[in-house]
């Protein structure tokens, strides 16, 4: 029978869910029986999560799909109805009755909710397309600022192509090309390596131990001149939730700028395990015009040094940043909770950005010491740590606020959301129920007109237990 005959079910009938909901009535069917209970989870085009025990594989034997082929199979039926539908993800609710009705209740993501842990959203997008403050720094001149005593175009020029004699060079037609879709000129350095190679995959006709030599004679995977870019801050992706957490670092004695990203970082190779290296021609006060720095992929603010220059990474003679002579600063952001910093009172001063209570074991706290503080833009709370919940609203310059589904109500139907941000995220433990945690963040998304999660139910019988 050919696709069209048998076409793949919608992720909206009940036929695509059956096999799934099967395996999760076997396993839950003390919680299914009590009054209101319900089995959730999430399921995704790149993965899922369903509370299903495993089997374990036999001792000394690594678990393999056949260890799962159920769940997998069930799972994939409803991977590919979300592809059908072009959906990403879908979470889910079900309730089934002992006669075997059941209720499947389906949240599908809304544009403006980023993905959450399990069957909860992440943080909520209040205003499109915006990003925390952090993103919107730019780099403080450095007019004073030169390349390093070591750059020297014609050395390194010189060095590279007696490592790599057989290279394909750039055209200046290509290196004035690649300048033109940047908008920047391209220091003399990166102009001279690219005139040696141009880094072509095509060059080395799939030979994988030339693209290996040519790695160890430049020093880094070198990217062609049509993947060189200018590492701004939009090209350096991270969830609101975690970026409203981050605050730039901008020391007067530094030689790399903390920036998340700048119109000066033209990234031109990667080092192998995902992290970026790019030229600087935005350097800290103590920097170097044209020194390399390493933007790694598991930090979203700031760069280190590498290299002095361009030449000096070809000739192995790596930077070392000078210590740090400045007076040490309270930090933009603080952190109370049972492990860290015992009261608000602690954490305060004009330059607080961000706040953070978490796991509190004492009374809940007061916000009081945070009124006034000129750059406080973050504050995520806990649940059941606040006194005085509608205090939040007094804090008018807040971007990005997390509290609890309790704390949240509170404000709501105080009419005191503070209006000033641009994403908020819903604090859940485990167990919170995800059609509850998406009626309160669609309240919360409609109060700026932004597209709700949508929830829909899909109603089928599977029949008696056997």
């Amino acid at each position: 029978m050919d696709d069209q005959q048998n076409p793949t079910p919608s992720i909206h009938d009940f036929v695509t869910w059956e096999p799934l909901l099967r395996l999760l009535r076997a396993e839950h069917t003390e919680r299914l029986a009590d009054p209101g209970g319900r089995v959730v989870g999430r399921i995704g085009q790149g993965g899922w999560s369903v509370p299903l025990e495993r089997r374990l594989p036999p001792l000394g034997r690594a678990a393999q799909l056949d260890d799962m082929r159920d769940e997998y199979d069930a799972v994939e039926r409803v991977r590919g109805a979300l592809a059908k539908d072009g959906i990403e993800a879908v979470s889910f609710a079900v309730e089934i009755e002992p006669a075997g009705r059941t209720l499947l209740h389906l949240l599908k993501p809304s544009p403006a909710v980023e993905s959450g842990i399990g069957p909860h959203p992440g943080a909520l997008v209040l205003v499109e397309d915006s990003l925390p403050e952090p993103w919107h720094r730019l780099p403080d001149p450095s007019p004073g600022a030169v390349p390093a005593p070591s750059a020297d175009p014609a050395v390194l020029e010189r060095t590279l192509r007696e490592r790599l004699p057989d290279a394909v060079g750039a055209t200046e037609a290509e290196i004035a090309a690649t300048e033109s879709r940047l908008g920047i000129a391209l220091p003399d350095e990166l102009k001279a390596l690219y005139r040696v190679t141009r880094a072509d995959w095509e060059d080395w006709r799939g030979d994988y131990e030339a693209a290996r030599r040519h790695s160890e004679a430049v020093r880094c995977e070198l990217f062609g001149l049509k993947d060189v870019y200018v590492a701004e801050a939009a090209t350096r992706h991270c969830p609101w939730q975690f970026a409203a957490m981050e605050a730039v670092d901008m020391r007067p004695d530094a030689v790399v700028q903390g920036l998340v990203g700048s119109p000066g970082w033209i990234v031109f190779g990667d080092n192998g395990g995902g992290d970026r290296l790019a030229v600087d021609l935005t350097p800290g006060p103590r920097g170097h015009t044209g020194q390399v720095i390493i933007l790694s992929h598991e930090e979203s603010v700031g760069a280190a040094l590498v290299a002095d220059s361009l030449t000096d990474l070809v000739l192995d003679r790596p930077g070392e940043e000078p210590s740090s002579q400045e007076v040490q600063r309270p930090p933009a952001v603080a952190w109370v909770n049972t492990s860290s910093l015992r009261s608000i009172e602690e954490a305060v001063h004009p330059g607080l950005e961000v706040l953070s209570i978490g796991v509190w074991d004492g009374p809940p706290l007061s916000l009081t010491p945070l009124m006034g503080l000129p750059r406080l833009r973050t504050l995520t709370a806990y649940p059941g740590t606040l006194t005085d919940v509608p205090q939040i609203a007094e804090l008018s310059g807040l971007e990005y606020l997390e509290l609890g589904p309790r704390e949240w109500r509170v404000l709501l139907d105080a009419n005191a959301v503070p209006r000033s941000l641009s994403a908020a995220a819903i604090e859940v433990r485990h167990d919170e129920d995800p059609l509850a945690v998406a009626d309160l963040a669609n309240e919360l998304l409609a109060l700026w007109g932004r597209p709700p999660i949508v929830r829909t139910v899909v109603e089928g019988d599977l029949g008696p237990e056997a």
